[in-house]
């Protein structure tokens, strides 16, 4: 079965993708948001790819080395193997003045480990999105690709082996160790083997070293460290900003319209994913998160927007690639993101949590608790003006607004995360004025999120139809586990919702009809739930199951194929990794030994 197998490489400034058979299928340069300099991803014949093409004795393996983004695939045959490594450079500075060395490059380092491989190398660029026709040359040193037409581009080509052999995909013996270094930069310097590994062996303890400081847990060890390494090279370095996915247009699913370019942040995704990752240990990453919302709402009266660019772009125009055939045919491939226009309620309570959870866990200089307590009153004035008014919800419905239930549960949250940040601060002015509006949502909420027919919090209000996004309820304290309401909510839900082990976001029809696909999330959502009022084994039970839908690297995308269990949409996904972090966390502090041991044994009888 065809599915998202790649695994992903970055230095926090970009990333690619590496197929399973070592074949470089996306990457943007010298940014994540940049032109893709390869989208063989999006189209198979115009996009661009750079693999090694070797004859039919040879099996391939892929694997990422321990506790590293740096990537393995290995050729092997009777007579001869070898490895390809891919990384992208990052690692300290010499200068010791702080900072990371992470150019715009690509390393492909080739290890021979048995006999004398035969290999021909495919080198084909396609620069620009594959917008206009990219020439590739030998210029003695390296190969030059570049674009003539349109917007000019270029792309460099180094290596140890012999460039016109390269560019004539030539058969190649391998009598040693080599290296491919592609940058987007000339390089000043020359380069070589011996450079070549050095920069792998920098990258790897960094690596090695990022992951030792995460926080250990009794259990799922090895998945939240491999998510928490996804969730690290999605995080762009300039600015904290987090993205939700390294992809654009992968449908969610195969031949519908569905395709959305995920290169940006999402402020609720985002600051989810630096909640857990504050979780972990790795608490510079919310500091560079919290920076990255303050400099982007410099005024007391500054729209909140859903999304920005990672450089804090606040316009992010949408456009349609009409070139590109789509992944496995699904057009339109999409750059940039309408929805970034929304309005989504929600927001407000997403961005409260995180500064409420950075006065909780964090010091917070006096100048930076003055312009997070600026932002908090400005939140606060917004939600009392807008909480009453529907929005898109945090599915993005695209044309019509209604009085979602999550919106209104994450205003709730929003004043109510206020009212514990202005007690920490000790600041009582507006304590009771914002006690009586978070009680007035409160009520809202609890009389008309409610429907007493379907003995569930439903989607929006008036409303028969259920959604996943009311399982959070409990999750951001609006009501406690056991609660009767909860627990009907998370059983209705499950009933309605739940296809074949997997999570439907909602059934009902959207702005492009039913959805086919699972939300990923959702599932771990709904995995949470289950746990949480009190069916522990099953929760168990679902969690393994849903840990062998990944793919081989233990990588998640958006969706899951409810059939074929065929991995779908952007890839690799911040927020799925971010679920499978949450819910492994609180397994491992529940966990006994002997719950472990049995849900693993029982895991065959899971439907």
């Amino acid at each position: 079965m065809e599915t998202l197998d790649y695994g992903i490489i970055g230095n926090c400034k970009s990333s690619a993708l590496i197929s399973r058979n070592g074949s470089l299928d996306w990457c943007c340069l010298p940014y994540f948001n940049s032109a893709s300099v390869f989208a063989k991803i999006l189209d198979e014949k115009k996009g661009g790819h750079f693999c090694f093409e070797v004859d039919d004795s040879y099996s391939i393996s892929q694997k990422y080395l321990w506790k590293t983004n740096i990537l393995c695939t290995t050729f092997s045959s009777d007579e001869a193997a070898f490895q390809v490594i891919d990384f992208m450079p990052r690692y300290p500075k010499e200068t010791g003045n702080g900072g990371f060395y992470a150019p715009p490059d690509i390393i492909r380092y080739l290890y021979v480990t048995k006999g004398n491989p035969k290999v021909r190398v495919d080198y084909n660029p396609k620069l620009d999105y594959a917008k206009e026709k990219t020439y590739t040359e030998n210029h003695r040193h390296y190969i030059k690709s570049f674009t003539k037409e349109g917007k000019y581009d270029s792309l460099y080509l180094y290596s140890s082996l012999d460039l016109d052999m390269i560019l004539n995909k030539e058969e190649i013996t391998l009598t040693g160790n080599e290296f491919f270094l592609m940058g987007y930069h000339e390089k000043l310097v020359e380069q070589n083997l011996e450079r070549a590994y050095l920069k792998f062996q920098r990258t790897k303890t960094y690596w090695m070293d990022w992951s030792e400081k995460t926080t250990k847990f009794p259990y799922y060890n090895n998945e939240i460290n491999r998510s928490a390494l996804v969730l690290k090279a999605l995080t762009f370095e300039k600015t904290g900003a987090v993205l939700a996915a390294a992809t654009t247009s992968i449908p969610e699913t195969i031949g519908e319209v569905r395709n959305w370019d995920y290169r940006f942040c999402w402020v609720r995704d985002a600051s989810m994913v630096i909640k857990v990752m504050a979780g972990l240990g790795h608490l510079g990453s919310a500091h560079d998160f919290l920076q990255f919302i303050i400099d982007i709402i410099p005024d007391k009266d500054e729209k909140i927007q859903i999304m920005y660019g990672i450089n804090g772009e606040k316009a992010l125009t949408e456009h349609i690639l009409d070139h590109l055939e789509g992944y496995k045919g699904s057009k339109p491939v999409r750059i940039g993101n309408a929805a970034y226009i929304q309005r989504q309620n929600d927001i407000y309570g997403i961005l409260m949590e995180v500064i409420f959870q950075q006065f909780l866990q964090f010091e917070t200089t006096l100048e930076n608790s003055e312009v997070l307590w600026t932002i908090t009153r400005g939140i606060v004035r917004i939600v009392e003006e807008h909480w009453k008014q529907p929005d898109k919800g945090i599915w993005e419905f695209r044309t019509e607004e209604r009085h979602f239930t999550f919106s209104k549960l994450l205003c709730w949250v929003a004043v109510d995360r206020a009212v514990k940040i202005g007690e920490i601060l000790r600041k009582g002015i507006n304590d009771q004025k914002w006690k009586a509006l978070r009680q007035e949502i409160y009520d809202d909420i609890y009389e008309k999120g409610w429907n007493e027919e379907i003995q569930a919090y439903t989607q929006s209000y008036g409303s028969k139809d259920l959604d996943a996004s009311t399982l959070l309820m409990e999750t951001y304290g609006f009501i406690k586990a056991k609660d009767p309401r909860f627990v009907s909510t998370v059983k209705a839900t499950e009933r309605e919702l739940c296809h074949n082990g997997l999570m439907f976001r909602y059934k009902n029809k959207d702005d492009f009809g039913i959805p086919s696909s699972s939300f990923t999330i959702c599932t771990f959502w709904l995995i949470n739930s289950v746990y949480k009022i009190g069916e522990r084994d099953r929760a168990i039970k679902m969690f393994e199951e849903l840990l062998s839908y990944s793919n081989h690297l233990g990588l998640f995308s958006e969706d899951i194929d409810f059939e074929t269990k065929r991995l779908l949409g952007n890839f690799p996904q911040a927020y799925s990794h971010l679920a499978l972090i949450e819910t492994a966390m609180n397994f491992s502090h529940g966990l006994t030994a002997e719950e472990r041991m049995k849900a693993m044994v029982d895991e065959d009888d899971f439907l």
